[in-house]
Order: C-alpha cells, then sequence, then structure tokens
C-alpha cells in the first residue's frame, strides 16, 4: 500500500495528466499537417517509382544517392524505442547507453567498405539469400529468415509499438490499442503500396523532422536545468522522496545515482555497463545489426554506385553522434526535474505512476515533452515521436515482407509469379502486426522496465550466432554449410535457454531482486553475448574442417579474397530451379480492357503493367547494374577521407567521455 505522501504525489500526477493532454488547437494543428505532409511524400514516391516489380518494389532499382540512404539508416535505426529507451536508461544510469550509438562510428565503415560490396558482387536481395549462395542448401537460408523474422518481432516492431505506446498514453491520454491501431494503419497503408522507394524518401523526410523536434526539445531541457553544468551537478542528487513501503526501506543504491553516470567506461565486474563488455560484446551485437540485419543492408543494396553507398554510411555515422545529446542527457535532465516520477522506486507508485513496478524511467522523454513544450511545439514532438516510430516501422515492414516472400514463400510455391509475389508481401505485414502487439505486455516488466536494455539483451541472445556465421562466410572460405548449420543451431539452444530462464524468473529490479540462479543470469547480457559468439565461431571452424570444403569455383565474389575474381561463378544446387529476381516471369497482359476500378487498385497496390518485357541483352544489362562497385577515383578519395575523420571523431568522443 502506497504512503500518504506516494498518494499526494500521485494525485498530483494524475492532475497534471489531465491538464497536459494535448487537445489543444495549435497541437493538433500541427499534428495533421505532419500527416499530411508525410502521405504526400509517400504518394508522390510511388507515382514517380517502379513498384511493380521485385527489384523496383524491394530495392528501389539501385537508383538511391546518398543523402536519402544515410538519412533512411538513421531513421530506420533511430525509432520511438530510442527516444523511451535512451532516455530511460539514461534517467536510471547515466551516459553509458550512449557508448552504443558511438559504436556505430566505427561499424558503419565497415559496412560499407567491406560488407556491402560483397553483397553487391554477390547480386543478392536479402541476407539470407546470400548465405544460400555462400554456404547452398535451403535450410539456413530458411533458418536464418524465421530467425529474423522473431528478432523483429521481439526486439523491433513489439518494443517501437510499445514505446509509441508510452508517449500517447501520457501525451494524449487515448486508449493505447485504438491510437496504436490508428498509427499501424497509417504507417502500413504507404509501405504496404509504396515500396522501398517510399519509405526511404519518407524516412528521409522524418529524419528531418526528428532532428528539428528532438533539438528543440533539449534546448528548453538544458535551458531549464541550467546547462551542462547544472545537468553535472544535480544529477547526482536527483533521487525520489518515497523510498519506504510497509515498513521496507528501499536500499539506497536502488535510487541513488550512480557515482559513474557520467563515464562511458566503466568496472568490468560490478558495472551496469562493463567496459569490456561494451567494447567488444558491443561490437558483436553491432555486427549482426549493422552489417548483416536486413532493414539496414537493404538501404545500402539499394545505392546508385558504391561511392553514394559509402557516403550514405558516413552520413549515418555523424547523426548518430547526436542521441547522446538529444536523446540521453534529456533523459537524465528528466530525472532531475521530475524525480519522484521518473525514478520511483516503490513498487505501488509505479504501478500506478507508469503501470510497471519495476521503474518507471521509460516515461522520461515523453513526460517531458508535455511538461516542457508550449502549446504548438508540445504537438511538433508528438510528430516527432509518430515520426520515429512510423520511420523504424515501415523499414521493418518493408524488410520482413521481403524476408518471407523471397526466402520463404518462394519454397512453399516455386512456381509464384511476381504480381503473386507482390501481394504476399504486402499481405504478410498484417500479420506481424497482431503477433507484435501480443508480445508487448512482456516488455512493459523486462531488464527493469528499461526498455533499451530489454532490446540489447534479447539482441545479445540470439543476434551473436548470426553474426559469427556472416563474420566467417565473408572472411574464411574454407567454412562451410555444415559448419554454419550447426553453428547457428548450437548458438540458438544456447541463447533460448539464457532467454526463456529469464523471462521464467524474471529480470526483476534493485528494490525486488530476480531469484534467477547466478549461473544463468547473472552473466551480463553484454558478456554472454561474448561467449556465445566464441562458442558459435569454434563450432562452426571445428565441424567445417572436418567436412569437405566448398570448390573456388562455387565462391568467386562471395568471400572476401576471392572479392575481385573475374572468374564465373557456378551457383550451388546450380541443378535446381533457383528464382532469382530477374527469374520471375511477368503474368501475360490481358488482352480485355481493364476498368477504373481494376485499374485504381493494380495502380494502388503497384501492380499496374511496366511495359514490354526486357530483351536479353537488356537484362544482362540491368543484372551488370545491380552488381557493379566500381567507383570513380576522384569520389572514392573523397568518401575515404572522410571515413578517417569519422574513426578520428568516434576515438574522440570515447576518450572525452570515458
Amino acid at each position: 500500500m502506497a504512503t500518504p505522501a506516494a498518494t499526494t504525489v500521485l494525485a498530483q500526477q494524475e492532475s497534471t495528466s489531465s491538464h497536459i493532454a494535448i487537445a489543444n488547437a495549435a497541437d493538433i494543428s500541427v499534428i495533421v499537417i505532419y500527416f499530411l505532409v508525410v502521405l504526400v511524400v509517400g504518394l508522390w514516391a510511388m507515382y514517380s517509382t517502379n513498384r511493380g516489380t521485385v527489384g523496383g518494389f524491394f530495392l528501389a532499382g539501385r537508383s538511391m544517392v546518398w543523402w536519402p540512404i544515410g538519412a533512411s539508416l538513421f531513421a530506420s535505426n533511430i525509432g520511438s524505442g530510442h527516444f523511451v529507451g535512451l532516455a530511460g536508461t539514461g534517467a536510471a544510469a547515466g551516459i553509458a547507453i550512449g557508448g552504443f550509438e558511438w559504436n556505430a562510428l566505427v561499424i558503419v565503415v565497415i559496412l560499407g567498405w567491406v560488407f556491402v560490396p560483397i553483397y553487391i558482387k554477390a547480386g543478392v536481395v536479402t541476407m539470407p539469400e546470400y548465405l544460400k549462395k555462400r554456404f547452398g542448401g535451403k535450410r539456413i537460408q530458411i533458418y536464418l529468415s524465421v530467425l529474423s523474422l522473431l528478432l523483429y518481432i521481439f526486439t523491433k516492431i513489439s518494443a517501437d509499438i510499445f514505446s509509441g505506446a508510452i508517449f500517447i498514453q501520457i501525451a494524449m491520454g487515448l486508449n493505447i490499442y485504438v491510437a496504436i491501431i490508428i498509427l499501424l494503419t497509417i504507417t502500413a497503408l504507404y509501405t504496404i503500396t509504396g515500396g522501398l522507394a517510399a519509405v526511404i524518401y519518407t524516412d528521409t523526410l522524418q529524419t528531418c523532422i526528428m532532428l528539428v523536434g528532438s533539438i528543440i526539445l533539449t534546448i528548453f531541457a538544458f535551458k531549464e536545468v541550467g546547462g551542462y553544468e547544472g545537468l553535472l551537478e544535480k544529477y547526482m542528487t536527483a533521487i525520489p522522496a518515497n523510498i519506504s513501503y510497509d515498513n521496507v526501506t528501499i536500499p539506497e543504491k536502488c535510487y541513488t545515482p550512480r557515482p559513474d553516470a557520467f563515464h562511458l567506461f566503466r568496472d568490468p565486474v560490478d558495472g551496469d555497463l562493463p567496459w569490456p563488455g561494451l567494447i567488444f560484446g558491443l561490437s558483436i551485437l553491432a555486427l549482426w545489426y549493422w552489417c548483416t540485419d536486413q532493414v539496414i543492408v537493404q538501404r545500402c543494396l539499394s545505392g546508385k554506385n558504391m561511392s553514394h553507398v559509402k557516403a550514405g554510411c558516413i552520413m549515418c555515422g555523424y547523426l548518430k553522434l547526436l542521441p547522446m545529446f538529444l536523446m540521453v542527457m534529456p533523459g537524465m535532465i528528466s530525472r532531475i526535474l521530475y524525480r519522484d516520477r521518473v525514478a520511483c522506486v516503490v513498487p505501488s507508485v509505479c504501478k500506478k505512476t507508469c503501470g510497471t513496478e519495476v521503474g518507471c524511467t521509460n516515461i522520461a522523454y515523453p513526460t517531458m515533452v508535455v511538461e516542457l513544450m508550449p502549446d504548438g511545439l508540445r504537438g511538433l514532438m508528438l510528430s516527432v515521436m509518430l515520426a520515429s516510430l512510423m520511420s523504424s516501422l515501415t523499414s521493418i515492414f518493408n524488410s520482413a515482407s521481403t524476408l518471407f516472400t523471397m526466402d520463404i514463400y518462394t519454397k512453399i510455391r516455386s512456381t509464384a509469379k511476381e504480381r503473386e509475389l507482390m501481394i504476399v508481401g504486402r499481405l504478410f505485414i498484417l500479420g506481424l502486426i497482431g503477433i507484435s502487439i501480443a508480445w508487448v505486455p512482456v516488455i512493459q516488466s523486462a531488464q527493469s522496465g528499461q526498455l533499451f536494455d530489454y532490446i540489447q539483451s534479447i539482441t545479445s541472445y540470439l543476434g551473436p550466432p548470426i553474426a559469427a556465421v556472416f563474420f566467417l562466410a565473408i572472411f574464411c572460405k574454407r567454412v562451410n554449410e555444415q559448419g554454419a548449420f550447426w553453428g547457428l543451431i548450437v548458438g540458438l539452444v544456447i541463447g533460448l535457454s539464457r532467454m526463456f530462464a529469464e523471462f521464467a524468473y524474471g529480470t526483476g529490479s534493485c528494490a525486488v531482486p530476480s531469484k534467477c540462479p547466478a549461473i544463468i543470469c547473472k552473466v551480463h547480457y553484454l558478456y554472454f553475448a561474448i561467449i556465445l559468439f566464441a562458442v558459435s565461431v569454434t563450432i562452426i571452424l571445428i565441424v567445417s574442417f572436418l567436412t569437405k570444403p566448398i570448390d573456388d569455383v562455387h565462391l568467386y565474389r562471395l568471400c572476401w579474397t576471392l572479392r575481385n575474381s573475374k572468374e564465373q561463378r557456378v551457383d550451388l544446387d546450380a541443378g535446381e530451379m533457383v528464382q532469382g529476381v530477374e527469374d520471375y516471369e511477368e503474368e501475360p497482359a490481358q488482352e480485355k480492357e481493364t476498368n477504373c476500378c481494376k485499374k485504381a487498385y493494380n495502380w494502388f497496390c503497384g501492380l499496374e503493367q511496366t511495359g514490354p518485357k526486357l530483351s536479353k541483352e537488356e537484362e544482362e544489362a540491368l543484372q551488370h547494374k545491380l552488381t557493379d562497385t566500381t567507383e570513380e577515383p576522384l569520389w572514392r578519395r573523397v568518401v575515404n577521407i572522410n571515413a578517417i575523420i569519422l574513426l578520428s571523431v568516434a576515438v574522440f568522443c570515447h576518450g572525452f567521455f570515458a
């Protein structure tokens, strides 16, 4: 039962919440204008791009230039889960979580300079398709497709939906699930109809909106707290007023800010984010996410040439400097300003404040938005949150439908025509939504209520085996299908064992620790990622060296040592019917005239006829374009110099906040 002090705090919160709900004309007008602009951009992209083919829908015809690629990479990565999660973990534990963002400055260079050239030369649309070309067989391709879809549900879609729901509930007072359905309907509308080009162009718009809105809020926040010096001084004393209940006094460490709150690198044993895990464990997770994840790589594959791809990666790297200052530090300021809500530790108080007993740091960013921002600007910030939610979801929806359509459905129906694949890919998005919403309640109580830690912990349990397979597939040509498959299976079993044990016992909180055995749950998830990666690599190498190697004729342009080979590659399983982008047959054109309703339906879904079938020479020219990695010497030097500058900035930032 809550104490009288807690009751008073809650009454004040409820009164404030009802007063600050977004219901004024200025805020609503900004939100309506935002939605109209986004829909106009999405419809323009639909009209101006070729959506009627697999290549047009999934790769935007490899016509994207560097700035929309960079903006889309950033927007696809920064969803509402980052605004809520980074700010929440920053409020709880300080700036170390910003290291997750700065690690990407190094990894995006590896993506653009090492991994993407291999993928392009391989001529693939999806990451499972690359593994099929590299190893042969179907079981790895199907396994990775299914696991990737599960990761999208557990860590991306459901987390973004949950974080968006938190903001909407605080800002607008709407029923969470009604608001979610409205958002998902609009989001799915231009994703289903527009394809990758529509997603990338709207992502570019979303990035501009996110940056403008979050910069304005950051200025308000630092002004309120007295600048950076005020943050340094006041954060360390930001403790809640209520620290006891039912004759139980909560330990001081549970409500007092960490003494190392303003340091990136923390104690390797007792630190909440130990520095070896932050350097090595996080790099493994980043390798999986940035270099092998369909959502990210698909944007790079849409670039018109390698220089544009590399420049887009560099732009994304510079943008990734900002979350520390636009999300993590504002979350810390929110703890200072609203300590009794954001930093609550009494389970009953937290339950009434944010719906979960393990803590309310996830409301740090939304609370600051509705408290600090004036009318109109508050509506802009809601638009920012909607932008981040929608940009992330659209990217995931498009990539998930690509995985299902190209890697799973074609195995079920090998004779499917291109029109059928377009329809199936769009319908699959609807199924993802329902499953993801059902997973939302699980997220609320995971990792002491810190959303970003929940996301990273799940990827630590499932991502390292995938990172190990891709890493060795590119850098060790001796690795074969048997080694890769058993490395994935053993890694999956180990990872799921940890994940299910953690959910069964619960992660608990500082005040009420979990009863999970220390040998299972007390190993930090970043250390667990290192162990799991090492185990997976060991199994892959042992099994591969004990079995027959793959001949070089099957590996030309699929691994690093053979990346510049000019010889004709003979695909593994070449005798089987393999469907690539160029192999899907167009349905014969209908002779009879199509009525107006049918024409409108075909245009809406991007299924209108696209003209005469390409000749053999035109098809060869198109295939050459899709697999070309040449660069002009001038622009190659420009992007290389910028990559060196970006890496130098990454080293400086880590050193400054060490």
